[in-house]
Formats: C-alpha cells, structure tokens, sequence
C-alpha cells in the first residue's frame, strides 16, 4: 500500500485527485482525519461530526464502488469528488445527523438529505458533519449561536463573518476540503472574505434548495466554500441543476463566457473604506483590476443600497417569522435574543406593506438591469470592515448591518456573486473583493475570476483537468440529448473533462425519443427512423479530443455515438441508440425533448392536499 501523503496536501480537490491516483487507500485517509477533527475540534465551528461506525460504512461503500472500476482514473471520471471529505451548515438536512439550524429546541432528525447532499454523496464525497450558523440563518456575523461564537482563522479577536460561520473555518482551517452554507442576504460571502476563501454564491434557483431549512425562501442560496475557484466551479458543476422537489427551482445553464477576454467592470463611486485597512486593500484590488479589465468605470451604487435596505428594513423579514412562527411566539426564550428581536419585527408588517414592498423591488430591478448594458462585472469589497468580537457585542444590530452593505441587494435582484481573496493587510487580516454579475452569468463569472486569482499569484500551477478548453485546443462537438445536459446527473462527466456548452439546438424531424427501462439515473435514447419522425432538442457540447476517448468509455450500451442531423441541416456527432434496446422503452416524442418529459412527470396537486410546512427539516 502506498504511504500516506502529508496532510497539508490534502486541502483542495488536486489534493485529493493526487492520492486517489497514486493509490493511497482513501479510507486511512478518512479515518486519519476523522481522528484529527475528534482531537482539535476547532472552537465552535462544528456541531455535528460523523461518528466512526458511519464513516466506515461510507468507506465500505467507497471500496465496492473502486472494486467495481478498478482504474483509478476513470473512478475519478465517474465519482469526481471520491473519498472527498465535506461539510454543510446545520441548516441543510443530512440523513442519519440532526438538524438544529443552532437552536437546540428546533432540532429535527430528517430521514431524507437535502438535494444537493445527495448529489454530491453520488458523487463520491463524504460528508464529516454539521458546522455552526447564526440562528436560523440570521446574521452575517457568525456569533449568534448557542455553540459559540467561531473567529477567523487569521485572528482569534475577529469575528469569523456569518451565517455560515462554522463552514467557512472548517474549510479555512483544513478541517475539509470544501463546505456548504446559504445565503440570502451574504452569508455565503462574508466569511469567505474574513477567512481568505473562496465563496461562491450562484444565481437564485440555480441550485436546489430542497432539504434546506428556509431563511427567505423567495431569495435562498446554497454556496459553496472552497480554496480555489476551480474547486468552487467544479462543487457547483455537481449541484447545480433543475429540482422538481423545489417549487423555487429555476436552473438555467447561462452563458459560459463573456463576450469579451477582458470584461468591463463597474465599482462603486467615490468609496471611501477607513476601518482595518481595508481603504489600501481597495486601492491594491482597483489597481489589479485595471490590469484585467477592458474598463473599470465608477457608478453611482445608491440605488442599490436602497435595494438593500428591503431586505431588513421591509418585509422580507416576516419569511423569516413564517419559518419559526410557533417557537417565537411559545417558546421566545429558546432563541438567540438578537434573532429574536429580528424575526420578531415581522410582526409589524401588513399585507399591504409586503406588496408595496414588493412594487418597489420590482421597479428597481427594471430599473437596474441596464447597468448590465455597459457592463459584464460589478466590482464591490467583500465587506466595509473587519469588527472584532468586542465591537460586535457593544453593537450586534448595528454591526450587522455594516456588512451587508455590499451584499444584500444581490439576490433581490437575482444576480450571482464571487468572493475573492485580494491580500492581506498590513495587520494581516484578510481583504476580499466580491464579483457581482446578472443571473445566470454563474459559468462565465466564474471562467474569469480565474484570471483573478493567477493575477494575485495564489495558484502556481492550476490543475489542468479543470482548466476550461483551450481556444486552440481541437475540440469535437458533441450533442447531449439527456443525463449528460447541462444540470443533469451525469453532466459532470462532461464538466470534469473540460467541455463546454457550445449551443442549444434541434435535430432534424427524422428522430424518436424514448424513455429507456432501467437507471437511475434515468436516460433518454434518440433512433433515427426513415419517417413519422420529431424535432427533438439536444445540447451541442465542445470536448477537448484528448478527452474524447475516456468519455467515450464511460457510455453504456444500448447507446453509443453516432452522426446526427440538426434542423439547420449541419451535422454533429451525439448520442444515438440502438434499436435492440428499446425493449420497454416509451416513445416520448411527443415532449420534443429530455428536459420537457422530466418537466411533465411533476405530479399534479390535488386541491385537497396538505400543505407542507415551510419548517420542515424534510422539505
């Protein structure tokens, strides 16, 4: 057996993709860091650890799936996150570990996982707990919590940034390699900013949110927090995608690319920043920027900070209420006082506000969506300032709204954001930039902070697997007609080779779609037949030839590759089956495509059914 690499080494998916390939036997990994987590628990930012019975039978799990490939490279191309050590925000529902969302009289002990827990466990990874949060999501602090309040990894007297406080130090601190949090007002960017991380906040409806203890319902975000970029595109790449268990569902690939290699940027004007270094770090972050970009041009950010100002100061808040409704109005003294004083000014919100409310929100994002005319990027700082532990206690309601001056107009307006390291300061804290772009501009947004991060000289050699195809790369187009579109199961074994969605189109009418028997996950065949035939829609994808041939190995009979005809008359190569194996297969036509027959097989609601409670840990 191979010897154990050094653990400093594993923090990141390189990391890991290196041991699995080398040989290493994933389980003594795991069990070592299990044992290392057991003894230096960071402070407060775990809730949650897996306990050593179930961690085995994950591995025992993980040992079968290896037994069964054999080669270590194409595991890795089938289970691109295998052995991956990961956590998610005790505000996401994991079967077999309760769910507390940090008040222990709310704990729940859900029998099935959240959507976007059970992708990326059939992806290979293994989730290690639950870690820490504000109350109920509510806060970007970090410190509302019955289990303490966890600090940045760069400074024990400074606050580690919320809601999602407790996934962020265990990714900052190595406890794994990447976390999940939400985020509605920020929380999935702040504590990236204060720990030196990579937050990721995708555009609202992306990814799932079933499974996911509501803040905002309407306004909801899983992030991810990762190292790097490429790990942080790479943990989307596996979540993202259409859920028909989330009414708020709302996946659209977007753009893979801005239209040009350098974007136009727009920053706030006239920013002053005074606290905690953060005005040098602003000036250093202008300066990289400018080297980057087509054009950094000021704009007048008023109009959204109005926007942000709804969140807290509208009815927003009363989505929060509706969530903890029969414990704040029976059992107020269960709840974080702060919290409390929060969620509890819901109440004085009528009807009639939340829609006036509403009306202005609407306004504004007509109103605001020509500021994407001239611009690709929104440039802001993560955060105004870092505060201190102490400061926070003599302000708590004052504080926390500081920080969400940059963040909490985002996902009012449907937009997708990128937390970014951008140095340190001359007291070494931290400073972070975040990337604003229009929804679903997610891929693209997250293509270019790359030239980001190498600018900053973080990374010496990014992994080359999941570098996006060269221009000058000789790629073959591919079309995708079912679990390997975008947002689908199998998507990432496409993703993970490099590919990019070049184009949606149709074929010719000369095709028959067919649900085929068997699964999961459940695929398509496409047969070309000489007559009665459709106009079927399929994805054109762009694979790197030195790819071609491993995913090639990964296609199981009755399909295989073949040549299609698209209804502009322009041919490609795609996904074809034989007609042996259409035995008990439904002709599904009839739906013009894979997408519209998973959209059809929503069951309808009877008039008489129960409505689910928003509260429920098992939504």
């Amino acid at each position: 057996m191979a010897f154990l690499p050094d653990e400093a080494r594993l923090i990141d998916l390189p990391g890991w993709r290196d041991a699995v390939t080398s040989g290493v036997e994933v389980g003594a990994l795991l069990r070592a860091r299990l044992s290392r987590l057991q003894a230096e628990r960071a402070p407060a930012a775990w809730i949650h650890l897996i306990d050593a019975r179930a961690l085995a039978t994950r591995i025992d799990a993980l040992n079968l799936l290896a037994e069964g490939i054999g080669d270590r490279q194409a595991l890795l191309r089938a289970y691109p996150l295998f052995g991956v050590p990961f956590a998610v925000k005790d505000n996401i529902d994991a079967a077999g570990m309760p769910t507390t969302a940090a008040c222990p009289a709310f704990e729940r002990w859900p029998e099935q996982s959240a959507t976007v827990v059970q992708k990326l466990l059939a992806a290979g990874a293994v989730l290690f707990g639950k870690t820490n949060l504000d109350q109920f999501a509510t806060g970007l602090v970090g410190a509302r919590s019955p289990y303490g309040a966890p600090s940045s990894v760069f400074s024990a007297e400074r606050i580690s940034g919320g809601s999602s406080s407790g996934s962020a130090v265990a990714v900052a601190r190595g406890d794994v390699v990447f976390a999940l949090g939400t985020d509605t007002a920020g929380s999935g960017r702040i504590p990236a900013g204060f720990n030196g991380l990579v937050g990721l906040k995708p555009t609202p409806g992306r990814v799932s949110t079933a499974g996911v203890l509501p803040a905002c319902r309407t306004l909801d975000c899983v992030s991810v927090f990762a190292r790097w970029v490429d790990d942080a595109a790479a943990i989307l790449a596996v979540i993202e995608g259409a859920d028909m268990a989330d009414d708020y569902s709302a996946f659209v690939p977007g753009r893979i690319a801005f239209p040009a290699a350098a974007p136009r940027v727009l920053v706030p004007a006239g920013l002053a920043l005074t606290d905690d270094g953060y005005d040098a770090g602003w000036d250093r972050a202008l300066e990289v920027m400018s080297s980057l970009a087509q054009s950094v041009e000021p704009l007048n950010f008023e109009p959204l900070y109005e926007v942000a100002r709804l969140l807290y100061d509208g009815p927003w808040v009363a989505e929060r209420y509706s969530v903890v409704r029969s414990l704040i109005d029976t059992q107020p003294e269960q709840m974080d006082p702060t919290v409390s004083a929060v969620i509890g000014a819901a109440r004085r919100y009528t009807a009639a506000d939340t829609f006036e409310a509403h009306y202005r929100l609407q306004h504004a994002r007509r109103a605001l969506e020509s500021i994407w005319a001239d611009a690709d990027i929104l440039m802001v700082p993560t955060a105004p300032r870092h505060p201190t532990h102490q400061a926070l206690a003599a302000d708590p309601i004052g504080v926390n709204s500081q920080l969400g001056r940059f963040t909490n107009f985002v996902n009012l307006l449907g937009w997708c954001a990128l937390a970014l390291p951008a140095g340190l300061t001359a007291t070494g804290l931290p400073f972070g930039i975040t990337l604003i772009a229009r929804g679903n501009d997610d891929a693209a947004l997250a293509r270019w902070a790359r030239h980001w991060e190498a600018a900053w000289a973080r990374r010496a050699s990014p992994a080359a697997d999941v570098l996006p195809a060269p221009a000058t790369e000789p790629v073959l187009q591919i079309a995708a007609v079912g679990a390997h579109m975008a947002g689908l199961p199998l998507n990432h074994q496409l993703t993970t080779r490099r590919a990019v969605l070049r184009e949606r189109a149709k074929t010719a009418a000369r095709y028959r779609l067919f649900a085929l028997a068997g699964g999961p996950p459940a695929r398509p065949g496409l047969l070309r037949v000489d007559s009665d035939g459709a106009a079927i829609e399929l994805e054109i994808w762009d694979v790197p030839m030195a790819e071609v041939g491993g995913f090639l190995a990964l296609i199981p009979a009755p399909l295989g590759l073949g040549t299609i005809e698209l209804a502009d008359g322009r041919t490609v190569q795609g996904f074809l089956c034989e007609s042996a194996g259409l035995a008990g297969a439904r002709d599904i036509s009839e739906f013009g495509g894979w997408r519209a027959y998973l959209a059809a097989q929503q069951p309808p609601v009877r008039p008489d059914a129960q409505a689910r409670p928003l509260c429920s840990p098992t939504t």
